[in-house]
């Protein structure tokens, strides 16, 4: 079958092509291996060069900063079957202020929103760690301040399985694949900037049953479907801070340590016919710019 991977950094945004072309490298590999034919926008117009392809595939994802994910996976959808997040979940992710407050309000533990004094300082929607920072300042406009965490960095990588009913898509019984907890670095610059440097996959904390049900718990409140990353801190609970219903840059770890080809489990969830595990073996460390080292 022919599938179109959109990954939108590698053209169109220099600060996080790095990390796109590590994404974009690792999936390619792996539907090939599969004996799927990749298509891959050129460096036109983005949404342009969706909306001419997808029609020309059997499947497709899109790969984008979370603030645009939502508008180019609508146009996908519109014309071939979307391996990822649905458009709807997406835009409801990107916004982070209304994400957390639907988790608080289905007992999934989150900052608690910040007063005065040292707090964590987010763009309502933005991508990583970008415009994150640690501040005693106000909010610009465009973010918001919650509480600061102090604790492990950890995210969990997954997949929702989903099913395709007459008129929409719902979520078969089959509960996420969890396919690693991985171990953030995340690093804070004496200006309070925060600097995701990339981890190490697969982790197995005292907590991580407490960390893999917070996460399931997170994609059933939200509805996420396929590949999905919930970021957290481990502190007297497990804090979710993130929620990225998209691949993440742990693939490219996850994926040198997995059994499973990644595009196969895609396709599988993307029907509602997921396995309920993958198999990893051994452990490697990742940074943003796709290097891996096994462990």
């Amino acid at each position: 079958m022919k599938v179109l991977l959109a990954e939108y950094t590698v053209s169109h945004d220099p600060l996080l092509a790095h990390e796109g072309a590590g994404m974009l490298s690792v999936l390619q590999a792996s539907f090939e291996r599969c004996g799927h034919e990749v298509v891959v926008p050129g460096t036109g117009d983005f949404g342009e060069e969706i909306s001419r392809l997808a029609p020309l595939c059997d499947m497709g994802l899109v790969i984008a900063p979370d603030q645009l994910l939502s508008k180019y996976t609508f146009l996908l959808e519109q014309a071939t079957h979307n391996l990822g997040c649905g458009f709807m979940t997406v835009a409801l992710c990107a916004n982070k202020v209304q994400t957390g407050r639907i988790l608080r309000e289905n007992g999934v533990p989150v900052p608690a929103d910040a007063g005065t004094g040292r707090r964590v300082i987010k763009p309502v929607k933005g991508c990583g760690a970008q415009g994150v920072r640690l501040s005693e300042g106000q909010p610009g406009e465009g973010e918001f301040s919650e509480e600061f965490i102090e604790g492990e960095n950890y995210s969990v990588s997954l997949i929702a399985n989903r099913v395709i009913g007459d008129a929409c898509l719902f979520f078969s019984g089959n509960p996420p694949l969890i396919l690693a907890v991985n171990k953030q670095e995340i690093a804070i610059g004496t200006d309070g900037s925060f600097r995701y440097l990339g981890g190490e996959t697969p982790v197995h904390p005292a907590r991580e049953k407490e960390i893999v049900d917070v996460a399931r718990k997170t994609v059933g409140v939200l509805g996420c479907q396929g590949y999905c990353g919930v970021d957290v801190v481990v502190a007297d609970k497990v804090y979710v801070v993130d929620v990225n219903p998209r691949i993440t840059t742990s693939l490219v770890g996850i994926a040198a340590c997995m059994q499973e080809e990644i595009a196969e489990l895609l396709i599988a969830a993307s029907k509602g016919q997921g396995p309920k595990e993958a198999h990893l073996s051994g452990s490697a460390r990742f940074d943003t710019n796709g290097k891996v080292t096994r462990i």
